[in-house]
């Protein structure tokens, strides 16, 4: 914090002002890590969050983020998606498609998180319970369900966005997108 407030007595108020337009433009672009090059401290959080890198990609549904150099495992609320990792489980039908999904939109990338005060922080195996967003918007929990690679899940309590993923979900069954099309696993695990 010290080292923030030396920062802003450096640049001024309209020097942080002009900071925040660029953070904000360089965010809506996609062009967060050019941030880090032109010195702006990391953690100044801009109006859509804070960011973090995620790290690894456990399947379609959990996630690593490097939160402030702590490898946090990260459970993505309201959606499960086919295993294929679970020691008890073989691998599901549509598993594998699923996690090569979330790589491909995740893997290396910045995230930000949501929390959802109907849910807990943490989950029984202490993995945090978040929603993801893309650094383009695009909540990665929705986009999973909508594009048929994750089901909706509802764990013991209602959450935020169950109504719209449960919609989201007949959507991608009826369209017959993903793990339920008829090419694939019709919506059987």
């Amino acid at each position: 914090m010290k080292a923030l407030a030396e920062w802003y007595k450096k640049v001024g108020l309209l020097g942080v002002i002009a900071i925040l337009i660029v953070v904000t433009s360089a965010v809506y672009e996609g062009q967060y890590q050019k941030l880090y090059d032109i010195g702006i401290p990391t953690e100044i959080k801009n109006t859509l969050g804070t960011y973090y890198t995620v790290t690894k990609v456990v399947d379609g549904d959990t996630l690593h983020i490097d939160i402030n150099g702590k490898d946090e495992k990260v459970r993505l609320i309201g959606i499960n998606t086919p295993e294929t990792v679970d020691p008890r489980t073989p691998v599901q039908c549509f598993g594998k498609e699923a996690s090569a999904r979330m790589k491909e939109l995740s893997q290396g990338k910045l995230v930000r998180i949501e929390y959802d005060e109907s849910q807990n922080t943490r989950d029984v195996y202490g993995r945090i319970l978040a929603y993801v967003y893309l650094e383009d918007g695009q909540m990665l929990n929705r986009k999973m369900i909508a594009e048929g690679y994750a089901y909706e899940y509802t764990y013991l309590t209602p959450y935020k966005y169950q109504k719209e993923f449960r919609e989201l979900q007949t959507l991608a069954r009826t369209s017959l997108r993903g793990l339920w099309s008829t090419d694939t696993c019709s919506g059987s695990k």
